[in-house]
C-alpha cells in the first residue's frame, strides 16, 4: 500500500508563517483559490505538492496554473473542457482530480456540501459520464479522486460513516474508469469541540472504525497504490489560537450586564455565529487575570452599529471593567480571515505568533499596518 499523509486546507488559516510551519510537516497544502496556491508556493512547496481546488476559478486563474506541475480538482464539466483547452494549447497534459458530491451524508457535520444542489463537485449519479468525458480528452490525466462532503464533526461513529462512503464512491469511480487510480483525497471533516456539552473527537474510534474500509482500498487493485491524502484544516490550527479582545464599555441594559468588546463578527464571524450555525451558542470564552469567585451573567457584544455583532449571549464571567481584556479560545482557524474585518472601519486586529521565546507580529492585513501609523497607535 502507498503511503498516507495528510493536506492541510489553506483557507483555515492562510497566514504565511502559519503555512511555512505546516507546510514543513505535512509536505501538502490545499488551496481554494489562486491567491492561496502563491501563498502555498511563497511557504516553500513546488507546485506538485500543492492541490488546487474550489468551484469558482477564473480562466486567467487556470491560465496561470495549468502547466506549472500543480494537480488541480476539478468539479464541473465546463471546468474540465475549459482545462483540456487550456492545456491543449499549451502542448501540455494537466494532471487532473475529479471532485465527487455524494448522495448523502451521515448527521453530525456542521455544513454539509451533498444531498443538495451544490457547487461542489460532480454529483454522484454524474460521475460516470464525466469521467468518460474526461478520458476522451488526451490534453487530460485524471490523476485521482477528491471528496469534501462536510466539515466540523465531533461524532466519531459520523466520520467513520462518511470515510467509508468515500472509499465505496472511490472504489466504483475507479472502476469506471478501468485504471490505476494514483492519488485518493479524503476531506476530513474533522471537529472541534467549540461550545459546553461537546467532546473532542475520538481519533482513536476512528482510526480503528475506518480500519475495514481502509483495507478493501489496500486489496482493490486498482486502488492499492494510490497514495492516501486526508485534508484537514481547522483540527489542526483551531486549538491553536485565540482572540484576544479588550473591554470598551460596560453598562447593565434591561437587568443584564452589557460588555462591548473591540472586536466583533468584523474579527471573528464564527464565534458570532454567522458561519452556518442556526442559533448562536457561546464559545469558550475567560476573561484574562486574577481568578475570582464571584461571578456575572454578560451579554459580550463587538463595536460595530449593528444589534447583531454579538460574541456571547448570557455568558457566565468574572466581573468586567473597562479595560479587561477577554480571550476566545479555538480561534486558529476561521477566525479573521473569515470575517468582514472592512465592515464599519473599526481598526483591523493584529496576528501574532508565540514562538516559545518571544510574541512575532505576523500581521498581512495592510488596513491593520495603515492603523499602526495613527497617532497613539501601538
Amino acid at each position: 500500500m502507498s503511503a498516507t499523509r495528510s493536506s492541510y486546507a489553506v483557507k483555515s488559516n492562510p497566514n504565511p508563517e502559519i503555512l511555512r510551519r505546516i507546510a514543513s510537516i505535512t509536505g501538502h497544502l490545499d488551496a481554494s483559490s489562486f491567491f492561496e496556491v502563491v501563498r502555498a508556493m511563497e511557504a516553500g512547496l513546488p507546485p506538485e505538492r500543492i492541490s488546487y481546488s474550489g468551484p469558482g476559478k477564473r480562466d486567467s486563474e487556470l491560465e496561470r496554473f495549468v502547466g506549472c506541475g500543480g494537480e488541480l480538482v476539478v468539479e464541473a464539466l465546463d471546468e474540465i473542457e475549459t482545462v483540456a483547452a487550456i492545456a491543449e494549447g499549451k502542448g501540455t497534459r494537466q494532471r487532473i482530480l475529479l471532485r465527487i458530491n455524494p448522495d448523502s451524508i451521515p448527521k453530525g457535520f456542521g455544513a454539509s456540501m451533498s444531498k443538495k444542489p451544490s457547487q461542489f463537485g460532480v454529483d454522484e449519479g454524474q460521475a460516470a459520464q464525466v469521467i468518460a468525458r474526461i478520458q476522451s480528452l488526451p490534453s487530460l490525466d485524471l490523476t485521482g479522486f477528491h471528496i469534501y462532503a462536510g466539515s466540523n464533526c465531533v461524532q466519531a461513529d459520523a466520520i467513520i460513516d462518511n470515510i467509508t462512503n468515500m472509499a465505496r464512491l472511490f472504489a466504483e469511480s475507479a472502476s469506471v474508469s478501468g485504471k490505476p487510480v494514483r492519488k485518493l483525497i479524503f476531506g476530513a471533516g474533522f471537529g472541534l469541540p467549540y461550545h459546553d456539552g461537546q467532546e473532542a473527537l475520538d481519533v482513536a474510534a476512528v482510526r480503528a472504525g475506518i480500519a475495514p474500509a481502509l483495507a478493501e482500498i489496500a486489496s482493490n487493485p486498482l486502488l492499492a497504490d494510490a497514495q492516501k491524502v486526508l485534508e484537514i484544516g481547522r483540527w489542526i490550527v483551531g486549538p491553536c489560537g485565540a482572540l484576544i479582545t479588550s473591554c470598551l464599555s460596560r453598562k447593565e441594559s434591561r437587568g443584564l450586564q452589557v460588555a462591548v468588546c473591540d472586536a466583533g463578527f468584523n474579527t471573528h464571524l464564527a464565534a458570532c455565529g454567522m458561519m452556518g450555525s442556526v442559533f448562536q451558542k457561546n464559545w469558550p470564552i475567560f476573561r484574562l487575570g486574577p481568578s475570582e469567585r464571584e461571578t456575572e451573567e454578560y451579554l459580550l457584544a463587538g463595536p460595530l452599529c449593528t444589534s447583531i455583532d454579538t460574541l456571547a449571549r448570557r455568558i457566565t464571567l468574572p466581573p468586567l471593567h473597562k479595560g479587561d481584556r477577554i480571550a476566545v479560545l479555538m480561534s486558529g482557524a476561521y477566525g479573521l480571515t473569515a470575517s468582514p474585518d472592512g465592515f464599519i472601519s473599526h481598526p483591523a486586529a493584529r496576528e501574532y505568533l508565540w514562538t516559545g521565546a518571544e510574541l512575532q507580529d505576523i500581521t498581512t492585513t495592510r488596513r491593520a499596518e495603515a492603523d499602526a501609523m495613527l497617532p497613539g497607535r501601538e
